[in-house]
């Protein structure tokens, strides 16, 4: 399929113009919904995102809109996606999918959402992460990257036989939060690299004893699946709540993705016990959308990656005097 490739708001003309007026006028119609920034609207089908570009099909051609010149964009939450058994939601500024999808086995779990499990590496260390679009966005954890910023991400690209590893040295911190131990990265450059990603789950949805894999790279074994149970999903560490699972989770696995049958992110895996087998935890997918969706509030400064903080002590009372109740216990 050819791609007409625009550019807005001036130059269109013949059958672009005339497949944009129809895509005006079809406002009405269900479909993808895209926001230009001259105040156009357009309706068809997005069939990809790209760093420079991004491909809608309005019927009779494919338009290369590009993402500058993109005010915002919405996906029909009632039409289905290829990836996805039920609708697909990424809202406008929303840098994460979620959807209903079917439960399928461990295998074809795997062959579906290895190829969005990457290894983040840094001079200090190694753990894994996850590809949550089609436009270089990962997460993986805080303590991956943590006063770091020379970071390398190596992707796994499925090829016919295999995967073909590529690594990119040019890689962005978005943002970062210490306190939820989550980083927001973004591979720049990926060129005509193909990245698989993954769909967000709901934390509310899964069930003590519900099947969980895990794929990551414990102690540089790439591409390591180990899979168990949830043994409960409400585990609380330090004044936050933690999925806890008996899948094998070692050194190297941190940052990455704790998958339910469906294909589905519920936890970012962070931490278990080295000596006792089957005690493993996860951040809650939960977490992991507000920390996305509140990004801004957790934005990197490069010149102060690790900006400090302190408590401030509460005012000390007025009355230097125990309450009267105490008073009244010792007269007793």
């Amino acid at each position: 399929m050819e791609y007409a490739r625009v550019s807005l708001p001036t130059g269109m003309t013949g059958v672009v113009f005339a497949g944009l007026i129809m895509a005006v006028l079809c406002g009405v119609c269900p479909g993808d919904v895209v926001v230009l920034k001259g105040g156009q609207q357009l309706t068809g089908d997005i069939l990809a995102e790209k760093q420079a570009h991004l491909y809608v099909d309005i019927g009779f051609t494919v338009l290369a809109i590009p993402t500058e010149d993109v005010l915002e964009y919405e996906y029909d939450e009632n039409a289905g996606e290829v990836q996805a058994e039920g609708p697909s939601q990424r809202t406008a500024g929303r840098l994460y999918y979620t959807g209903q999808r079917a439960k399928k086995t461990i295998e074809q779990c795997v062959d579906e959402v290895s190829q969005a499990v990457v290894k983040v590496s840094s001079p200090v260390g190694m753990g894994s992460g996850f590809f949550i679009n089609e436009q270089g966005y990962l997460i993986t954890n805080y303590h991956v990257i943590e006063k770091e910023t020379r970071i390398e991400v190596t992707v796994f690209e499925k090829r016919e036989g295999g995967f073909e590893k590529k690594s990119f040295k040019k890689v962005r911190i978005e943002a970062i939060n210490p306190f939820v131990d989550l980083a927001l990265l973004k591979v720049e450059g990926l060129g005509d690299t193909r990245v698989g990603f993954v769909y967000l789950g709901d934390i509310g949805k899964i069930q003590v004893g519900e099947p969980v894999f895990a794929i990551g790279n414990p102690l540089g074994l790439e591409r390591t699946v180990t899979n168990g149970v949830i043994s409960t999903t409400n585990r609380a560490f330090e004044g936050l709540v933690y999925i806890q699972t008996n899948a094998d989770i070692n050194p190297g696995n941190s940052g990455g993705p704790l998958f339910n049958l469906a294909g589905e992110v519920v936890g970012v895996t962070n931490m278990g016990y080295i000596f006792f087998g089957g005690l493993g935890f996860a951040i809650p997918a939960d977490y992991v959308k507000h920390f996305i969706d509140n990004r801004d509030a957790f934005a990197f400064d490069r010149d102060n990656p690790n900006t400090g903080y302190r408590y401030y002590q509460p005012n000390k009372r007025r009355n230097p005097a125990a309450p009267g109740f105490l008073r009244a216990k010792k007269k007793n």
